[in-house]
């Protein structure tokens, strides 16, 4: 009896991890913050690694080997009457098919991340319901890194959760927020917001790009363990696209979103790469990121 009730204890386990789609580090940084009981920070740390590992956000089935990988660093400015004022930067990563290596594929910054916080609230996001400013960023966020992983593995396949990023977009604007608590969802108040990266992915306009993104990783990085070569051809084939993209719109983000990630990874794929490989590389890039010349000259 007792090895039945251990095994069934277990199973229980099993499929609750299997649910999580995360495996998300948070770090709160507090050092600005003067005079205030840092308890508070450690508190809401905890919180949000909590909340960002536990909740289920889709209805697909994880194992423990298959959850995500990401971070977010919260870097707390100033706290007044419970708002907390931050910067956040989130990153996600997946693994290369065959590889040790993992990819980058969001390297987000948000200089906007506004909240009110009092320590032990219960973070509970409810997808039709707006209930505090910081669950719906945090479940932008979730959606955000869902969203891109699934793009690397599937044609198109991370739009169901853009779309829950547009919605969670869509309630924060019609949400009685605090001016300093609305910055960041406001349409057309920057071109390198949550509004202006969540609407650039789900414009039909930059499908193309989508599609390159997959390629990118699919038929580009997962194809390098068999043939560097032909997986490094295939990145530089389309890689016009980001130009195309670029040149159509010149303020969107999604490009520079695409760049702030795969950088120095772009480089590192090409420095070895042929001579017409390199110009080409070389040339897209400075066309539509001018301001990282040291660093794509690695690439020559």
């Amino acid at each position: 009896m007792k090895k039945v009730i251990i095994a069934i204890a277990l199973a229980c386990l099993s499929a609750a991890s299997w649910g999580q789609e995360l495996r998300c580090t948070v770090n709160v940084n507090s050092d600005q913050v003067q005079g205030t009981n840092k308890q508070v920070f450690t508190t809401l740390q905890q919180s949000i690694e909590e909340y960002m590992n536990t909740m289920r956000w889709t209805n697909m089935t994880f194992q423990e080997t298959e959850r995500i990988e990401c971070s977010m660093l919260i870097v707390v400015k100033s706290v007044a009457d419970n708002l907390f004022t931050c910067e956040m930067t989130c990153q996600s990563r997946r693994p290369v098919y065959g590889t040790a290596y993992s990819t980058p594929l969001l390297n987000f910054k948000d200089n906007n991340f506004v909240f009110t916080y009092q320590e032990y609230d219960r973070l509970d996001f409810q997808q039709h319901t707006f209930t505090t400013n910081l669950t719906a960023l945090l479940a932008y966020y979730c959606y955000l890194i869902i969203g891109h992983d699934m793009d690397s593995f599937s044609k198109l396949g991370g739009t169901p959760y853009f779309q829950m990023c547009e919605n969670i977009v869509n309630a924060a604007q019609s949400a009685s927020l605090e001016m300093s608590e609305a910055a960041g969802w406001k349409a057309f108040e920057s071109n390198r917001n949550r509004y202006a990266l969540i609407n650039n992915l789900m414009d039909e306009a930059f499908k193309k790009y989508r599609t390159y993104y997959y390629d990118y990783h699919r038929y580009g990085l997962d194809e390098m363990v068999n043939n560097v070569a032909n997986g490094r051809a295939r990145i530089a084939k389309d890689i016009k696209v980001l130009k195309e993209a670029y040149s159509a719109r010149p303020a969107t983000y999604v490009v520079g979103a695409f760049l702030d990630a795969k950088n120095d990874e772009l480089v590192n794929i090409f420095k070895g790469g042929t001579s017409e490989e390199k110009k080409l590389v070389y040339d897209v890039l400075m066309d539509v990121d001018p301001t990282r010349q040291s660093t794509y000259e690695g690439i020559k």
